[in-house]
């Protein structure tokens, strides 16, 4: 069908087709295929140049609300918000390296405390901020 010669009605189901099945491929990518984040495991393996890597898309991306050294105090930071201290035990939205991935993929709602990355940073560049958060952090609750 040509959206041309369409009928207004058409043109509107049309629409409304595409926004539901755009729709359900976002709830599909926001939850990485329907894994529980809990179980999600880091496939890029940790070493120097990972944890560089880590270590560079973290300056770039996160330290202006985190903080250059991670600790919650960057100076951009929307007011009233408060970022998570990364260097802390505490971790709020989950420990593990999926949890983790999953928190900087997809942001912190409902009122999007975080942006989501998803799209800004590739899937390879999270899983290196990950491991650079572990460098910097409390060592995982289960890997």
């Amino acid at each position: 069908m040509k959206w041309a010669s369409c009928s207004i009605t058409a043109c509107v189901a049309m629409l409304c087709l595409v926004a539901l099945s755009s729709a359900g491929y976002a709830s599909q990518a926001t939850s990485a295929g329907g894994a529980n984040p809990k179980t999600l495991k880091n496939p890029v393996r940790v070493n120097a140049a990972s944890l560089e890597r880590g270590e560079q898309v973290f300056q770039k991306y996160c330290r202006h609300c985190h903080g250059a050294s991670g600790k919650g105090d960057g100076p951009q930071a929307p007011e009233g918000s408060h970022p998570a201290d990364l260097t802390d035990a505490k971790w709020d939205h989950g420990g593990t390296d999926g949890e983790i991935y999953t928190t900087i993929r997809n942001g912190v709602g409902p009122k999007f405390d975080m942006t989501p990355y998803e799209g800004k940073i590739t899937d390879e560049d999270i899983w290196s901020v990950v491991i650079y958060l572990r460098s910097i952090g409390p060592k995982p609750a289960a890997r």
